[in-house]
C-alpha cells in the first residue's frame, strides 16, 4: 500500500474511498455490501483526517510535477472538427485521382 511512502498512502486512500462510494451507490449491490461498504468509508475517511495535510516538501512538488506531465502527454491537439474545409479538400482530391488514373 506503501509505494511513494507518505503521499502514496494518501492516494491509495483517495483511490479506495472512490471505489467504496461506488459501491456504496451502486444499486444492484446486497444491503450486507452497503453496509461494509459504508463502515469501510467512515474508517477510510477518519484515516484522511489523520493524516492531514501533505508535508508540503519536495516529494509533493515531484507528485504534482508527475501529474502534469502525465496530463500534456494524453493528447495535445484536438480533433479537427467535421464539414470544415480540409475534407472538401480531400475529397476533391480523391476525385482527381480517381479521374487521373481512369485517363491514364
Amino acid at each position: 500500500m506503501r509505494i511513494g511512502g507518505f503521499i502514496g498512502s494518501v492516494a491509495d486512500l483517495r483511490r479506495k474511498l472512490r471505489a467504496l462510494t461506488a459501491l456504496a451507490e451502486n444499486v444492484g449491490a446486497t444491503e450486507h455490501e452497503r453496509a461494509n461498504a459504508k463502515v469501510l468509508k467512515a474508517r477510510l475517511e477518519r484515516r484522511l483526517r489523520d493524516a492531514g495535510a501533505p508535508v508540503g516538501d519536495w516529494t509533493d512538488n515531484a507528485f504534482r510535477l508527475g501529474r502534469q506531465v502525465k496530463e500534456l502527454t494524453q493528447g495535445v491537439s484536438p480533433t479537427s472538427p467535421k464539414g470544415d474545409w480540409t475534407d472538401n479538400a480531400f475529397r476533391f482530391g480523391k476525385v482527381l485521382r480517381r479521374g487521373f488514373k481512369k485517363w491514364l
